[in-house]
């Protein structure tokens, strides 16, 4: 089993750490912007289904 060879700085550490929790604050900013875009109708580089009202009528 591998073992490292020297400890690892407490600044090493809060680096890796720091940018591990800011990657879910960067994907929470991006689910709510396209929640946003979607809600608004502007969305064009999401394909989602949609329902369709008239499906139900005609049968």
């Amino acid at each position: 089993m591998a073992v490292p060879k020297k400890k690892t700085s407490k600044a090493r550490k809060r680096q890796r750490k720091s940018a591990w929790m800011h990657q879910g604050q960067a994907a929470a900013a991006k689910a709510l912007s396209l929640a946003k875009s979607i809600l608004t109708g502007r969305s064009k580089g999401f394909v989602y289904p949609q329902e369709e009202e008239d499906s139900e009528s005609e049968g």
